[in-house]
Order: structure tokens, then sequence, then C-alpha cells
């Protein structure tokens, strides 16, 4: 099915201006999923980035800081989301440790990486940092006490959080 010009554009601002996920704004201007898909990899092609024009989009409306901002708060979601996931799941005590052990390296990395735009951030990156050295070191030397550690990890790490950040 051809789209007017008009509708591809609505659906590029949706996602550039409005910084919708692609999907939600597929379905705003009632397209499928496929054809945005479709027509962010075409412009792309055209040399009309989507992505990054959203990135620009944002910095000029808030600055770098609020990007980051930004950035940091899309991943904390999907952090938590996936910490939901590994709690509810059906994990026993070493594969939560794990996974909370690859997921705490994600989140340090994504902290550094935004710690050098605010000093904040910084020093929350390197507690964060901390407590994926102190589960390596319990992981290593005192398996026995890893599920337990982990179950205080996710409470314990909001307080950094509260506290650092």
């Amino acid at each position: 099915m051809a789209y007017a010009p008009e509708k591809i554009q609505a659906v590029r601002g949706a996602f550039v201006y409005e910084r919708l996920p692609l999907p939600v704004a597929a379905a705003k201007h009632e397209v499928s999923f496929s054809a945005a898909q479709s027509w962010k990899r075409k412009a792309l092609q055209n040399g009309d980035d989507w992505d990054r024009a959203r990135s620009a989009a944002l910095m000029a409306a808030g600055g770098l800081g609020d990007m980051t901002n930004q950035i940091i708060e899309n991943f904390a979601m999907l952090f938590q989301s996936v910490m939901d996931e590994i709690k509810d799941g059906n994990y026993d005590g070493l594969k939560k440790a794990q996974a909370i052990a690859l997921l705490s390296d994600s989140y340090i990395k994504v902290m550094k990486a935004a710690g050098g735009a605010n000093p904040k951030i910084a020093k929350l990156s390197i507690a964060m940092e901390v407590l994926s050295e102190l589960a390596a070191f319990i992981k290593s030397d005192y398996p026995d006490d890893l599920e337990r550690f982990a179950h205080i990890l996710e409470p314990f790490g909001a307080r950094v959080s509260e506290v650092f950040g």
C-alpha cells in the first residue's frame, strides 16, 4: 500500500520530535510497524538517519545534559524491567546472581559513559562499579552466600541510587 509523503513525515515527526518508540509512532498515525520500519530504513539509505535526527532534536531541545538524563532514564526503565523478570522469573540463586552481575556490568558501562557529562552520575557509576566488584568477589570466594547477596542487592541498589544519584 502506498502512503502519502505527509503520512511518512508524520510518523517520522512522532519518532524524532515526540520521541515515541517506532511501533507507537506508527500506531499513532494508523500505519503498520513494518511500514514504518521500511520508511526508516529507506530514509537511512537516502541519508536521513531518523535516530541521529532524534538525538539532535533532543540535544537542541534541552542540551547534552538533558539527553544524557533521558538515556539514563530509558536504561533505568529497561534495567528495572529486567530486574523484575529476574526476581519473578524461574531462576535459581546462582542464575539470578549471574544475571544481576551481567546487568550490573551493563549499568556500570552506561553510567561511566554518562558520567563524563555529569559529576553526580560519575559518583553513582563508581558506587555501582564497587557493587559489581563485590558481587564478583562473593561469587568467586563465597558462592554459598551468592543467593542471599542477590536478595539484598536489589533494595540496596535503589538506596545507592538515592544517595549517589
